[in-house]
């Protein structure tokens, strides 16, 4: 059962910073064809987690543009299978905001998870300046917000979605895949650091729909206040156990045009009991095409 709920917090783990990565790859995956005024409103990109070849843990996500500079992310993965049955968690993210001179900014952004039939969500607001506004927690319909928390932990920062899609207009913008930003979790805040590993071109698996360059970069949080354990819990307990491997959570980012940002196309993550690979599996939407047509290599 320990490997198990291992396999579980590290596919949550890889699963918490890759809402705002697939939402990206689901907009700009596209080809439109309409005139450029015409946007497609909606689409859904599809992610499958596999540890040592099994299937482990299904994603999908939502995309849409509700209004002129507004965005939408939604995000939903569960585990299934065997891995399902034995450790069953749901969790959905989802984020509203901003787009204000070329930079997201978030209003709301909310979070549920669902382990063991039991239900936690909380829910951030900030202001169109980018301001901290406020904070609420429920579990199984009962507001467990915290009365005493610290509201100097929440100033500055933004969530982990917007934080990755700042990084991700970067690297479109052929700069390097370097950037930190503080984000509030309810209970700690931490920096959201990404770094340039260099470039990588990738082929086309019976995993994963890509072939192409891409550059690699690895994600680290670092923990900056707050709640924190002495000992490392959780999904930071899985990325130290990988940062002992020689190998922090990694993410494979693809420039699919000269002007939009860079596109995660895959991402690892490294631990005491094995390797997870999440793998872009599907695109759906009305303006979707498929994404490059290349020999399949059986590799992960």
């Amino acid at each position: 059962m320990p490997r198990l709920r291992t396999l579980a917090l590290s596919s949550a783990f890889l699963l918490a910073f890759t809402p705002a990565f697939a939402a990206e790859t689901a907009a700009k995956l596209v080809m439109p064809t309409p005139a450029p005024e015409q946007k497609p409103t909606s689409e859904t990109l599809t992610f499958a987690v596999y540890a040592g070849g099994l299937h482990v843990v299904q994603a999908q996500i939502d995309l849409s543009d509700p209004a002129k500079d507004r965005y939408h992310v939604g995000f939903s993965a569960w585990t299934q299978g065997f891995l399902g049955s034995l450790v069953p968690w749901k969790g959905t993210f989802q984020t509203d905001g901003w787009r204000v001179k070329g930079s997201e900014t978030p209003e709301i952004y909310q979070s549920s998870s669902v382990w063991h039939k039991k239900d936690e969500i909380k829910k951030f607001t900030y202001a169109k300046d980018g301001k901290f506004v406020g904070f609420t927690k429920s579990e199984d319909g009962r507001d467990t917000t915290p009365k005493d928390f610290d509201k100097k932990l929440a100033d500055g920062t933004t969530d982990s979605l917007t934080a990755t899609l700042l990084v991700m207009d970067k690297v479109g913008a052929g700069e390097k895949c370097e950037g930190s930003k503080d984000v509030f979790d309810g209970l700690r805040r931490f920096k959201l650091e990404f770094h340039d590993e260099g470039p990588e071109d990738l082929t086309k698996t019976s995993y994963n729909v890509y072939a192409g360059p891409a550059e690699r970069c690895t994600v680290e949080v670092v923990p900056d206040g707050g709640k924190w354990y002495q000992k490392p819990r959780g999904w930071l307990s899985i990325q130290e156990q990988g940062r002992q491997k020689g190998s922090l959570p990694t993410v494979w980012m693809a420039r699919l045009n000269k002007t939009g940002p860079a596109l995660p196309v895959k991402i690892r993550v490294v631990t005491d009991y094995g390797t997870l690979f999440m793998h872009l599996t599907k695109i759906e939407g009305p303006q979707a095409m498929a994404a490059k047509d290349a020999p399949e290599d059986s590799g992960q």
